[in-house]
């Protein structure tokens, strides 16, 4: 029975509540407790899968009245197909990473040779790079050297408040590694079988991120400047509709919105929930049948 419920709830979580959650309105309101809800319900769908793994054999041998023998060459087998999905999420991790991780220093390297130093004379933080482009384009390099790309046509199409926003909400994905938590979805979602696979979490955890650190931008600057930033860069930028313009659209008409304190508290203790009570009511209840029934 523990198998069947861990199981049905593992499925739930993983093709209907990320639909569900994707199409909600209120995490604009509270971008953090999104954020921790989408990495409870990964990471609960990971539990529940193990939890699946390790209660079936043992479940089905102890029905079937089986011997030690047997209950043991199922605990065993069990317990390797667990090992081989952490391995493989654990893998997946190491593999994106480490990619990560080079291209960003590959970055960081041609950032720095083309940067034009002399534009950047009135912008205040050493992590600074302007680059020449025509397009107007502002973005972060994380890591242990971080910096800050801005195209020229940045600089020539917004006033300097709006550079200050746009330097704060790329220096708030620097100081949060959001990085770190893009890619720990990304491993997930390719350590996932294809038929499985869904990139909901993803899309939605990368605009939340970028939610969180207008939010930071906002608390700096004020939400006009970053209106007009935004506002001015999608209008500059060719092909900005379709999804990106819809994206656009939520992060501009969510700026007047006050931060709901009361959404994140309950949103927090969602996620807190999400993790623990699947494990207190089902898992531990079925540990202690287990480890009376199993001859040892």
């Amino acid at each position: 029975m523990t198998a069947l419920l861990l199981g049905g709830l593992g499925l739930t979580l993983s093709l209907i509540v990320p639909g569900i959650l994707a199409k909600a309105a209120w995490p604009d309101r509270a971008p953090v407790a999104g954020v921790l809800l989408w990495q409870a319900l990964t990471l609960t769908s990971v539990l529940c899968a193990l939890g699946v793994v390790l209660a079936a054999p043992e479940e089905v041998t102890r029905a079937a009245g089986a011997r030690h023998p047997e209950t043991v060459v199922a605990l065993v087998l069990s317990l390797a197909i667990a090992a081989t999905i952490v391995i493989r999420l654990l893998i997946s991790l190491a593999k994106v990473t480490s990619r990560a991780r080079a291209r960003r220093d590959r970055h960081r390297t041609l950032v720095d040779l083309l940067d034009r130093v002399e534009r950047r004379d009135d912008i205040k933080g050493g992590e600074v790079r302007i680059l020449d482009g025509a397009l107007p384009m502002a973005y972060c390099v994380p890591g242990r050297e971080p910096r800050v790309v801005l195209s020229d046509a940045v600089l020539q199409v917004l006033d300097r408040e709006q550079v200050d926003a746009v330097l704060a909400h790329e220096r708030a994905h620097l100081r949060h590694r959001h990085e770190l938590v893009m890619e720990s979805f990304t491993a997930f979602y390719q350590a996932v079988p294809k038929l499985l696979r869904s990139r909901v979490p993803l899309d939605a955890v990368h605009l939340l991120l970028e939610m969180v650190a207008d939010d930071a931008a906002r608390r700096r600057t004020g939400p006009a400047p970053l209106r007009a930033a935004l506002g001015r860069l999608a209008d500059a930028l060719p092909l900005a509709e379709g999804a990106a313009g819809e994206t656009r659209r939520r992060r501009v008409a969510r700026l007047d919105l006050p931060e709901s304190r009361s959404l994140t508290i309950a949103a927090s203790a969602a996620a807190a929930g999400l993790l623990v009570l699947p494990t207190v009511i089902l898992v531990v209840p079925w540990l202690g049948r287990a480890i009376n029934a199993w001859p040892f």
